[in-house]
């Protein structure tokens, strides 16, 4: 290092870079508080409106947050002599690492934007996206946010959700709660279907059309295996799935019917051969 250059450029410019540097800290914090404000300022115009879309909403404020804070980052580069020419050079020259992820990145918001326009999904929902499973928080310029079951935030690449299957289970009025039961031979199996259907069309939150169905799934060794499936709202489904589990328990419990086990099975012994002499 040529410590007379430093103490060169210190002694004459030292002062007026300083003073660019503190500028544009202030102006850094400034901007960033005034970006602030204007994007509260637009979300809550549009939720007052009533007639923007949650989900077009968060879309169009998160854009606003782009382009506001690239306007801010190129006035504090201008205060430093980088005009936006030269900024774009600089970008331009950094190499192939930059252009990929940039590439990557103008891909997920071209998906976002068919995502705006076929609207597969809207906040609020329950969703399947990318192999995730969650309540759609919001769909944003590059990936839509998730919040998972066990309260996990996920956030998938828009790129991605359009690529691959997306299962949306708030769009119809009621979905279906699939789980099994079993009974052990001996048992009126007729008596335990219309029991246990009673037992389940009792059951809060269960939709009365379509009705519960309760009928054999199949045969096993300990006896008939029987498909319980009610239906409700998918805000309700895990309190029914639950309440459907316990259903079955008190039910089978009060009629008394035995635990299914296992037949064992007698194995006759083989015929002795007596050795050769």
């Amino acid at each position: 290092m040529n410590t007379e250059a430093v103490w060169t450029f210190l002694s004459t410019q030292g002062a007026d870079f300083g003073l660019k540097v503190l500028g544009a800290i202030a102006a850094w914090l400034v901007g960033r508080w005034l970006i602030g404000f204007a994007l509260r300022f637009v979300r809550v115009g549009l939720e007052r409106g009533r007639r923007v879309d949650p989900t077009l909403s968060h879309y169009l404020v998160s854009i606003l947050s782009v382009l506001l804070n690239i306007v801010l980052i190129l006035a504090i580069l201008d205060m430093f002599g980088v005009k936006t020419t030269s900024f774009a050079a600089l970008l331009a020259g950094a190499g192939l690492a930059i252009g990929t992820a940039w590439g990557g990145l103008l891909t997920h918001f071209a998906a976002g934007v068919f995502l705006q326009v076929l609207r597969p999904y809207k906040v609020g929902d329950y969703v399947t996206i990318g192999g995730v499973n969650g309540t759609v928080q919001e769909l944003g310029l590059f990936g839509t946010t998730l919040i998972t079951p066990d309260n996990v935030t996920a956030t998938v690449g828009n790129n991605k959700v359009l690529s691959d299957t997306i299962q949306n289970f708030s769009t119809l009025a009621f979905r279906r709660v699939d789980t099994t039961a079993k009974v052990a031979n001996g048992v009126d199996v007729n008596q335990a279907i219309e029991l246990l259907r009673q037992a389940v069309q009792a059951i809060p939150n269960v939709a009365t059309q379509p009705p519960p169905d309760v009928e054999i799934l199949q045969f096993t060794p300990e006896g008939p295996l029987l498909a319980v499936r009610p239906y409700t709202h998918t805000d309700h489904y895990w309190q029914v799935y639950f309440d459907t589990h316990k259903a079955i328990v008190k039910t089978f419990g009060a009629a008394g019917y035995p635990t299914p086990e296992t037949p064992v099975l007698h194995r006759t012994a083989p015929d002795t051969v007596p050795k050769p002499a």
